[in-house]
Formats: C-alpha cells, structure tokens, sequence
C-alpha cells in the first residue's frame, strides 16, 4: 500500500503534468480557444446550384433562406430541396371558420384505468367531428412572409433560369452571419452581399455588376398564399383574388407593401440607396429597377404593424457582425484540432453550423417548429415533446438566457394546459403537444396520448437553476415547476394488488407505434416521471416549503423498468419488444432514453442497460429512425462509459443521420431539416465533453486511444 506521501507526490506529479500540457483536470484544455479560428474553419461554400444547400440569415425570431444568387430569384426551383422561407415567430394565418366550429367539437370521450375524459382525437369517420379536428390543426399555421429576388434579364430579352448561373461561388460567413454569393450570366459578375438585422427582422442586400447599369437586373418582391397543407415551401402562387396587396411610396427611396390575408396584416418595408423605379409587374408582384451604376443596396424589413425606420445596408451589416461576434463569444466552444481520428473535423463542422442554424432559427421568445423559420412542417406548429431537443443545449452551453426566451410561452399557455387536465380527471396542467405560440391544443390521435413532453419544463427550469442558482428563479418558474408534478403525481394510477404507481393505460410512449388502450410502464417515461418529481420535491425545499406527501407517495412507488430475459422491455405491456418479428423495433429507441438525459438515479441498472444497449445496437432498424436518435443514443454510450460507440452512433450511416452542407439534419424528401437534430447533437457533445453530476472521467464521451484531441470551455455537466 502507497504512503500518503507517495500518494501527494503522485497526484502533484499528475497535476503538474496536466498543467504542462495544458489540460485541467475536469478533462478541458486550459488554454484558450481560438473561438473565431474554429468557426471560420467551417465558412459554408456552395459552387453549385444545390436545392439542399440554400443559406439562412436571421436572429432567431426572424429568418430569411436563399439560393444560390444570395436572395429568393428560384423559389419553385428550391420547393423540393431546402425552401426559399421568410418567416418569423409573430406572422400567423388562420382560414376562415365559415362553420364556426369550436375545439370542444374536436373532442372523444376515452377510459382508461376506470377514469373517464375527454381527449382530442381526430374522428376516423367523416362528418363535422373530423371537420372540426382537421380545422383547428390546419389553423392557425405560419404564414410565408414574401420573397425578395432578382429579375435577371438576358441579352435576348429572356429572363435568367437557374441553368444560366454559371461559375457560382457562395460563402456564409458564419462568424459574421454574412452571405456573399458570386456568379456569372452570358459571362458578366455578379456578387451580392446578404445579411439580417441582429434585433429586427429586417434583411439588407448589396448588389454589383455591370449589368446595373445596363438596367438588366431588377429585384423582385412578390408575396406568396398560405397553404392548408402539412408543409408551406413558400412557393404557392395562385389564389391572387384571396388577399391583397397595396403599395405606397413614402419617398423616392422607399416603398411600403401593406397585406392583408383575411383578418391578418402584416407590412413589408424597404429602402434603397440609389434612385430606382418600381412597377407592379401583377396581383402581389412588383419589381424595382435601378437606375445605373455598378453596386446597388436595398434593405427590407418585416413586421407585423407598418414599418416607417428602415435601416440602410450598412446599419444592417454592423448589427449582424456585432451580433453574431457576441454570440460566438459567449458561451461555450469547443476545438478539435488535433485530433487524428478522421472523423473529428466532420463533428466539429456539425457541432459549428449547428450552433449557427438553431440560432438563426430556434432562439425566439417561443418554442419554435421542427423545420424552424424556413418553411412548415405540421402546418409551422411546434411539437412540445421536441422542445428539450431544440433548446435545451443553450443551457450547457453557458446561453441560458437564450432558453429563457422561449420558456415564457409556458406561461402563456397554462390556462389552456389546465384545462386539459381538468377535463381528463387530473390536478395540475397537462402540456400541450401540437400547439402554437398561443398554447392552443390540436387534435391528435397520437399527441393527445403523448406524455413525455410533461417533465420538459421541470428539466429545463432546473438547468436554468443550476446556471443561475437563486431564490429570484425559483419563484420565477415555482408556478410551472409545481402544476406539472401536480399533474404527474395525479396520472400516476395506483394499482392496489401491486402497492404500486403506474404510468398507464392511456399512453403511447415517446416511441409513438403503440396502442394507448393496452400500453403501459414504457422504461424512458417511468425514470423521467420520477427524476422530475425528485426534482420538484428539491424546489419545494431550497424555497423552505414541505415536502408534498402526493409526490413523494409516487416517487417511493412507482413502478419500476420491467425486464425480460434479463433486458428492459420496451414497455411492462410488451411482451416481445426485440425478435426478429417484433413490430416494435422502429421509430425512437426510448428505451434507451431512460439513460441517456437522465441519471440512472436508482431507477435504471447498468448492467441491463448495457444488454439492453447491445440488443438494440443490434436489432434496429435504424433506417425508420429520427435525426436526434442518434445524438440520445450517444448520451446512453456515454454514460454507459462506452467512448467510441458514443462516437460512432453520431456517425452511424442512416439518411436521417445526414449533415447537408449547410449543416442542416436531412430526414427525408418531406423534412429536408430537422432542427430537432442539430439541438440534440449539441446537448450531446456537451454530455460527451463536460460529463454529468458525480462524473469523474474527462471527456467520458470520446475514446483515450490518443486519437482525440478535445478541447473544451464552458460547457456545462449534465444532471
């Protein structure tokens, strides 16, 4: 046995070595992080006409996506890639409700464990109940704001098509947040200079070419109809006589579009620093000509009132660089130069554009929709069960204030989640699923039996504690914190013969192919169910109030993770959850999620979690599977002390896992992003570097082969 001594010289020999090389102890490299080196190494370039590749610019309340001439000249070029959207958090659009329907219309009466109430499901049968379901989901949804493009004009007469861009060269600058796109028509440049506004939706644009003078460029403002459709790829230019479009001109240097669709008005606003004309070309589209010279700036702001103080160009580009140089310094970074493994520079281009993508598109004052601000996905309407994976990194990495934006639409929407409760039986609030930025409920039969997305904000709320540990915060989110374990504890059935809580009938779990008439006890939502009333309990005492005896019943008998042959089922309810037959081996592996956000906590073994992992690492069919699997599934590994599975699941070969080159999450031909996927990595490498409470391994998530050079600041641990 070592003496103390030799134990002290050790552990200073250990520490004076760590120092020379430059690493702390907790496994991050000491030295500072060249923070703007590392994101200039991931400069976007696009040299050809890629309809997946298109560009965003914007502040994470407004968002503006262009093509490959830096504005939105081909929209039905891009409808099928990644759209050409402007969108922001404020512009919604509801159809007419001619039939006056109401949402209680929309509403089924269900029992489940002798309680009967009321949900909001779609009728399978055609008639006003269907009618009214399909209404309230389609409306309101997010409303295509307008497109600004060029009208390029060729030496026949011809307007440019998108096979006339010859010689493109386009670069994001993603320290900047700046869009520079080059390119050549019948053999004359033309650059143009694309950025937005750090505080106001609005987007500024320099155009050069000789072509200006030959008054062959024009730019093009034309205003596109909502859809009723699952998605809006903002290129639906019919319907001309079902709203309207008014142009004014304030002075000679500026031009006020006013639109009204129904009962909605929003104005678009833009200036121009030169003398130009416009001209309505038709019904909602209008282009400006320039008079000459070889450079040209205009800048457009949206709003949802008119719009009198549009800044010029310059003003536009100073607020962008300011603003995203703030962002870049501030909070976390991480640098894998170094590193040997082949596929670090891959990780650390997803880790910078996805910093990059959830900013411009997921840091509103609400919970934002999978497809962001670029086009619709569920009509624009956010999915509150993804809300942990789209916002829950700005907390670990050091933004908090960020998360805190958008935490405020739980306030907004308590009422309604009250009532949702209330009429199905329970105390507290049941969060909404499919909903919008005024809490509204839509009716599904899949959301409406969901239950995940209830612990959220207790989850979230905490890692705001933890940043921020106060009295102020805790009162700040007490109201939330305890409704939603009101909730929890209520929904938890009692089930007399076992002396146990369960978590069922009536649900479908976050691996949605279930039936919730028969399911029950699925492993992700029993350890998330009790961690989050733990955690509530933990309020109620650092705010000096009494433990609440109907959470702590629960807590102490709750079910715990059923298992067969010595591997958690995918429910208590599901007898064969991994054959080569099961129809359960799709959609999310959840339970795999009952270790990976969350400690084991007493509830998940280890050691089955680890047979548990192997079988599904080896029975899945991965290619039915979702962007922020993966990522979730890297959470497990790591906390399963498993380095390079953790490492090799975010590179696993699945369409769903592919990174386009504007660092987008691919899923498919419907969703061609996928914020979900980016916000979960990020969380991800976040746990793999900075670890979780009572981690004593540096990095746990990357593999000590000497291949792996990581370094880290800022980052915050995990529960």
């Amino acid at each position: 046995m070592r003496s103390r001594l030799t134990c002290r010289f050790h552990n200073l020999f250990y520490l004076t070595v760590l120092a020379f090389i430059g690493l702390s102890p907790n496994g991050c490299f000491a030295q500072k992080i060249d923070r703007k080196a590392v994101v200039d190494r991931h400069r976007v370039v696009i040299s050809r006409l890629d309809t997946l590749g298109s560009l965003t610019v914007g502040n994470g309340r407004f968002a503006f996506t262009v093509d490959a001439t830096g504005l939105q000249s081909f929209p039905e070029y891009y409808a099928h890639g990644v759209p050409l959207g402007t969108q922001s958090e404020w512009g919604w659009h509801s159809f007419p409700n001619k039939e006056n329907y109401r949402a209680s219309e929309s509403l089924e009466t269900y029992t489940f464990n002798d309680k009967k109430g009321l949900y909001a499901v779609p009728s399978k049968k055609p008639g006003r109940q269907q009618q009214a379901a399909d209404y309230f989901r389609q409306n309101p949804h997010r409303l295509q704001l307008g497109a600004v493009g060029l009208d390029i004009v060729k030496k026949d007469g011809s307007l440019v098509k998108p096979s006339d861009l010859q010689n493109i060269h386009q670069e994001l600058n993603v320290w900047t947040g700046e869009i520079r796109s080059a390119f050549t028509i019948e053999g004359t440049p033309i650059s143009v200079t694309t950025c937005a506004d750090a505080g106001r939706d609005a987007i500024a644009v320099r155009i050069t070419s000789d072509l200006l003078n030959e008054k062959r460029i024009k730019i093009r403002f034309r205003f596109p109809y909502p859809t009723n459709a699952f998605a809006d790829v903002a290129a639906n230019y019919t319907n001309e006589a079902a709203h309207q479009t008014n142009v004014t001109q304030p002075s000679p240097l500026s031009a006020r579009f006013s639109r009204q669709l129904d009962t909605d008005r929003y104005s678009v606003a833009a200036r121009w620093n030169k003398a130009a004309s416009i001209q309505k070309v038709a019904d909602h589209h209008y282009t400006l000509l320039p008079a000459g010279g070889t450079s040209f700036e205009t800048s457009v702001q949206f709003s949802s009132q008119p719009a009198s103080d549009v800044p010029e160009f310059a003003t536009v580009r100073n607020s962008s660089v300011a603003g995203w140089e703030k962002f870049w310094l501030s909070g976390a970074a991480i640098d894998f130069a170094g590193s040997t493994d082949p596929r670090a520079t891959e990780l650390e281009r997803r880790v910078v554009l996805s910093q990059y993508l959830t900013r411009v598109q997921c840091a509103g004052n609400f919970p934002p929709q999978e497809t962001g601000l670029t086009y619709n996905s569920w009509f624009g309407k956010p999915h509150m069960e993804m809300y942990w994976w789209h916002a829950a990194h700005y907390a670990l990495w050091g933004r908090t204030d960020l998360l805190e934006k958008s935490m405020g639409w739980y306030f907004t929407a308590f009422d309604g989640a009250e009532q949702i409760a209330k009429r199905q039986g329970f105390r507290g609030v049941r969060w909404q699923k499919m909903t919008d930025d005024t809490g509204g409920e839509t009716a599904s039969s899949v959301g409406s039996f969901l239950i995940w997305q209830q612990p959220h904000v207790i989850y979230l709320a905490e890692l705001i504690y933890r940043n921020k540990p106060s009295k102020a915060v805790l009162q700040q989110y007490q109201k939330l914190v305890f409704a939603t374990a009101d909730f929890m504890a209520s929904f938890a059935h009692y089930d007399p013969a076992e002396h146990r809580y369960n978590l069922g009938k009536g649900i479908i779990p976050a691996q949605e192919c279930y039936d919730p008439a028969q399911t029950f006890n699925s492993p992700y939502e029993l350890a998330y169910w009790k961690w989050a009333l733990q955690v509530a309990q933990r309020w109620r005492t650092r705010l000096d109030l009494p433990t609440d005896k109907n959470w702590q019943d629960v807590v102490e008998k709750l079910a715990p993770l059923a298992q067969k042959d010595g591997v958690y089922q995918a429910a208590e309810s599901v007898e064969d959850s991994y054959s080569p037959t099961s129809k359960y081996t799709i959609d999310h592996p959840a339970v795999l999620a009952a270790l990976s956000t969350l400690p084991p906590n007493g509830v998940v073994d280890t050691t089955v979690m680890h047979r548990t992992y192997d079988v599904v690492e080896n029975v899945w069919h991965w290619d039915h599977t979702w962007g922020w699997d993966f990522p979730m599934v890297a959470m497990t590994a790591t906390r399963l002390n498993q380095p390079a599975k953790a490492v090799d699941v975010l590179f696993k070969k699945v369409t769903t896992n592919t990174y386009l080159v504007n660092g987008h999450n691919y899923q498919d031909k419907r969703l061609t992003l996928y914020l979900p996927g980016n916000g979960s990595l990020l969380s991800a490498i976040a746990l793999m570097c900075a670890g979780y409470d009572g981690n004593k391994i540096s990095s746990p998530g990357f593999p000590k082969t000497g291949q792996w050079t990581v370094k880290w600041e800022g980052l915050k641990p995990m529960p």
